[in-house]
């Protein structure tokens, strides 16, 4: 499935620790926040607009990783990704309502230099994952269907499979249900362009409003091998977004050892570097 007529935000700091381990914590020091667990900022990745200059370009792949030209510090970031229906009124967003939920790799290159977090996130076609196999979701209160689902992420170099990501569980994300959708109304309408951050309703405008939205909302923190292992050609990054009440965490590393996954209550993102 192609989303390139949707508009593509991932949420910065929704995991406690995860922008230490990555090093960008020291990125949103100016970063005002209401209170210590909350996120930092949203983030474009891709806005269906030419006048959007790299963020034009369609980034998602459900099987490939192209890593750039000039970084040698590429790392799988474990989400996941909601797929949201955009209302607005006038040319402000009013409500986001999810629809369906997918394994997710926010795959990044860490630039100490990057001026905007986005800069880090698209460098071109084939450059961040959306698992081909989506979970319809009913809502995102407390108590849904997502709840049960816990994220974990493999990395496979030469036929050696090892844990990148603590396998976590959803609900472990700082905002979640309906906080964290209307942190993210908030932030599509009010976020400025102030140090890492962006304006998100210039984007939106630039977009021509679009009405659904590809949201990933926060990586989970890496094991120590994921926080020391960066990708080359050659590797496979694995994602699995799988429900906890029917699979154990051993039962995810069998199939990932294996890289055979069970179809029912799994979303599994496996894509090879390029």
């Amino acid at each position: 499935m192609s989303y390139k007529n949707m508009i593509g935000f991932g949420v910065a700091g929704n995991f406690a620790g995860h922008l230490e381990q990555a090093g960008e914590d020291k990125d949103f020091l100016a970063v005002e926040v209401q209170e210590a667990v909350q996120p930092k900022a949203i983030f474009p990745f891709y806005i269906p607009s030419e006048q959007a200059g790299f963020l034009s370009t369609y980034p998602l792949s459900s099987d490939t990783i192209v890593p750039p030209n000039d970084a040698d510090n590429l790392q799988i970031e474990p989400e996941v990704a909601l797929l949201c229906d955009v209302k607005y009124e006038g040319n402000k967003v009013v409500a986001l309502t999810p629809t369906r939920f997918a394994a997710y790799n926010d795959c990044s290159i860490r630039k100490p230099n990057a001026k905007k977090i986005s800069e880090k996130k698209n460098w071109g076609s084939n450059t961040k994952g959306i698992s081909s196999q989506l979970i319809e979701l009913d809502s995102l209160t407390e108590g849904g269907k997502l709840d049960r689902f816990r994220i974990a992420s493999f990395h496979k170099r030469d036929d050696k499979v090892v844990r990148y990501g603590e396998d976590s569980p959803v609900v472990g994300y700082s905002y979640f249900h309906e906080k964290l959708l209307n942190w993210i109304v908030d932030r599509m309408n009010n976020q400025q362009d102030v140090g890492p951050t962006e304006d998100i309703a210039m984007h939106l405008k630039a977009a021509d409003y679009p009405t659904q939205a590809v949201i990933s909302i926060g990586a989970t923190r890496y094991t120590e091998y994921g926080e020391t292992t960066f990708l080359k050609s050659g590797d496979t990054s694995m994602v699995v977004v799988y429900d906890g009440e029917q699979y154990s965490p051993e039962a995810i590393t069998y199939m990932a050892n294996k890289q055979e996954f069970a179809e029912e209550g799994i979303s599994v993102l496996v894509q090879a570097v390029a």
